[in-house]
């Protein structure tokens, strides 16, 4: 074609169904059925009546989250895994994709967000006790990550199952234990107080690893794979918070100061949890590298 030759438009602004292109599923995995849409796309239940049309935009909503939440978790566990495994490049991986995963959770809300007041109100009362505060994978997100509370378990008792997955993971290492039990078998002095650490509670700063920390973040070029390690950690947090904090201005514009469907106190309590933290260690030592 020469230049500036204009391109042919498609013929009655259609484009023509190529020959090979498969047309019978009856014997053939469909995309439908592989995806098993028939499920997916009848999960969505409302429950106003009469039914208000933007409960679905809230449905579709939280359905999504759980869906993200989900891939999350696999992924989050295929690093610890392979942190155990002493592949930390295959762990960098999977963290990496978390970290894409969280940034579509945190714009998610933009679409929430559209939601006025007057239009919330008009449904809200039909969710009854039902929260975000009882979804047991993000409660499994924080577990995995270190931040572990048994008291949370609670909220489960009338899900066994949910339960029963989120005790499995009180009591197992989160990632940042398997992050420092890998570096201690690498040969670096991890301290003993982080290594026999109980596994079962909420990691907090531990004095014991700063210095290990500022070294490595003082001397990078010694320990490459540890120090981008520790910048891919602080990355999944900042990303954790930045999802909180979307969340609570959410809040915060859809029911202002009102107290949340599951009874918690709402914006003061989903303010509390922008101080939960899973890797001190790794923002403390900013004061003092350099020093």
């Amino acid at each position: 074609m020469k230049d500036h030759e204009p391109i042919p438009a498609v013929e009655g602004n259609t484009r023509a169904l190529e020959a090979p292109v498969v047309t019978d599923f009856s014997a053939q995995l469909s995309y439908g059925a592989y995806l098993d849409l028939g499920t997916l796309l009848s999960a969505q239940h409302p429950l106003s009546r009469p039914v208000h049309h933007d409960e679905l935009l809230f449905i579709v909503q939280h359905q999504t989250t759980e869906l993200w939440l989900k891939l999350a978790l696999h992924e989050i566990d295929a690093a610890r895994q392979a942190l155990d495994d002493n592949d930390i490049g295959f762990a960098l991986k999977c963290i990496a994709r978390v970290k894409h995963i969280q940034k579509t959770l945190t714009e998610q809300w933009s679409v929430l967000a559209t939601l006025t007041p007057s239009e919330y109100a008009q449904f809200r009362g039909f969710l009854g006790h039902s929260s975000g505060f009882q979804s047991y994978q993000y409660r499994a997100m924080e577990f995995i990550l270190g931040n572990k509370n048994a008291d949370m378990l609670a909220v489960f008792d009338s899900d066994p199952v949910a339960r029963g997955e989120l005790e499995v993971l009180l009591h197992q290492p989160s990632l940042y234990d398997a992050f420092w039990h890998y570096l201690a078998r690498t040969g670096l002095e991890v301290p003993a107080s982080v290594l026999d650490r109980d596994v079962t509670r909420a990691h907090v700063l531990d004095p014991n690893l700063l210095p290990l920390v500022k070294q490595i973040y003082e001397n990078p070029e010694a320990h490459w794979s540890v120090y981008e390690a520790f910048e891919e950690l602080v990355d999944l947090e900042e990303n954790f918070h930045l999802w909180r904090f979307r969340h609570l201005r959410t809040v915060l514009r859809t029911i202002g100061m009102r107290t949340g469907t599951g009874g918690s106190s709402g914006i003061p309590f989903l303010e509390r949890a922008l101080d939960l933290t899973f890797f001190p260690e790794l923002f403390a030592i900013r004061t003092q590298v350099g020093r």
